[in-house]
């Protein structure tokens, strides 16, 4: 690629724009993620006995079941809507920046 084709890519609009909306919603992802993480590992280490309540009398699984498997689905479900962000609006963002490369 010849270095004129991509200072005008680096200097589009669009391309700012994408990298910039891309990157600010991926850091926001993660952070989500590791709040939940942490918060659940940090759990484990300062109060085990809140995770460690049975579900119900007699119950041999406790609380921490569940929300360990909850941190579990959240990791996909943000992936999930990670993907079909990128599928969508990051998508139509890079195609509309190779045609104006290609000059269509």
């Amino acid at each position: 690629m010849k270095q004129e084709m991509v200072d005008a890519i680096k200097n589009d609009p669009d391309y700012i724009n994408l990298v910039k909306t891309r990157s600010s919603f991926a850091w926001t992802l993660t952070v989500i993620m590791l709040v939940i993480y942490f918060g659940f590992v940090l759990t484990i280490a300062f109060d085990p006995k809140l995770l460690g309540t049975p579900l119900s009398a007699g119950s041999v699984t406790t609380i921490g079941i569940p929300i360990g498997i909850g941190v579990i689905v959240s990791a996909f479900i943000l992936t999930g809507v990670y993907v079909r962000r990128a599928n969508g609006e990051f998508d139509e963002l890079t195609a509309k920046i190779k045609s104006k490369a290609k000059g269509e």
